[in-house]
């Protein structure tokens, strides 16, 4: 999947990119699929890992760069996603590919991973695959406020049943709370004066829709601060700026859908459903998500049920990154559950 900090911040951007997944090859490297095997995506999306019918990366067949091809004839995956609309696409497509015994599809948050595989009876399970983020469908297709690109509702929810919106924090919450979002989960150096604006507008108005919410950071945000470039990874240049509302739209997308005390309820449950010699393999797109990730298999190891897989994390290859911009933020980190 793909996070907020690698949207870019040209509409041209958009014109005919589908959706890529991240760091394919790696991912199966590390989870090392095996025939029989049987897996969970808990952030399935739309299948990039579990099917990758159509890789841009492929050398070869994509069929070799998925999970399910590895681990035919009798394996299975679970494949676990918040979003209804997504889970019924991939509906269409498992039964269009005469796969639907071997890819049982979940809607549910993988907060609840313990209870989805006792409910589906899905065990043994050799591996465990998460790749945090969003999918571009959120962002191109959803209609939710995720993007900053366009006027749309101030949603930001994965799940339509989920309470709380992007709106409601915005026209609700205290100048404290919302400047404590902002610092914590988007790391916005500007949090005081946003959440100042924010307060501000909503007295003149309520604030419904993206575009409202951007002319609040334009007026918030110093102009020097709103088309700064990136340094690329070597020193060939730079990227195109990043958009100077990336860290708020994170920051509010973070807490609508309580992504990070999410992610650590899943990771507790991994050991307690994983096969003695089961992997984890685990892609984030930002520092509060890898920070979660590596002091979890930091811990374990300590604790010797997990062994670390990846020393440092791996990251997209310069290849990667001219094919699929998005990639460039992505750190992939693996580890394996040590024998009983």
């Amino acid at each position: 999947m793909i996070s907020q900090l690698n949207w870019e911040s040209s509409e041209s951007n958009l014109k005919g990119m589908s959706h890529i997944s991240v760091l394919q090859k790696e991912v199966l490297r590390y989870l090392d699929p095996k025939p029989n095997q049987n897996f969970i995506d808990c952030t399935i999306g739309e299948a990039g890992h579990t099917l990758a019918i159509c890789s841009p990366l492929a050398k070869k067949s994509s069929a070799e760069l998925n999970i399910l091809e590895k681990n035919r004839p009798k394996g299975k995956v679970l494949g676990i996603d918040w979003s209804s609309e997504l889970i019924k696409s991939l509906e269409f497509k498992v039964k269009s590919l005469k796969l639907s015994r071997r890819l049982i599809l979940v809607c549910d948050n993988f907060a609840n991973l313990k209870e989805i595989v006792e409910r589906e009876k899905f065990r043994p399970i050799q591996g465990i695959l998460f790749d945090l983020g969003m999918s571009s469908w959120h962002l191109e297709e959803s209609g939710r406020g995720f993007s900053f690109l366009r006027k749309e509702p101030l949603d930001m929810r994965y799940n339509s049943q989920n309470p709380l919106t992007a709106e409601k924090i915005v026209n609700y919450r205290s100048e404290s709370e919302i400047e404590k979002i902002l610092r914590e989960y988007g790391e916005e150096r500007f949090a005081g004066k946003i959440a100042r604006e924010i307060i501000k507008e909503r007295k003149a108005k309520p604030i419904k829709n993206t575009s409202q919410l951007i002319e609040v950071l334009k007026r918030a945000i110093p102009s020097r601060y709103q088309h700064r470039k990136i340094p690329r990874r070597k020193a060939s240049g730079f990227l195109r700026g990043r958009h100077f509302a990336t860290r708020t739209f994170q920051a509010l997308r973070i807490t609508v859908n309580d992504e990070l005390n999410n992610l650590r309820k899943a990771l507790h449950q991994t050991l307690e459903i994983l096969e003695p010699g089961g992997r984890i393999v685990i892609i984030s797109f930002h520092s509060l998500e890898d920070r979660i990730v590596k002091n979890f298999f930091r811990n374990r190891a300590k604790e010797e049920s997990l062994k670390i897989l990846t020393k440092k994390p791996i990251t997209p290859r310069e290849e990667e990154i001219k094919i699929n911009p998005r990639s460039r933020s992505a750190k992939l980190r693996a580890a394996r559950k040590v024998s009983s």
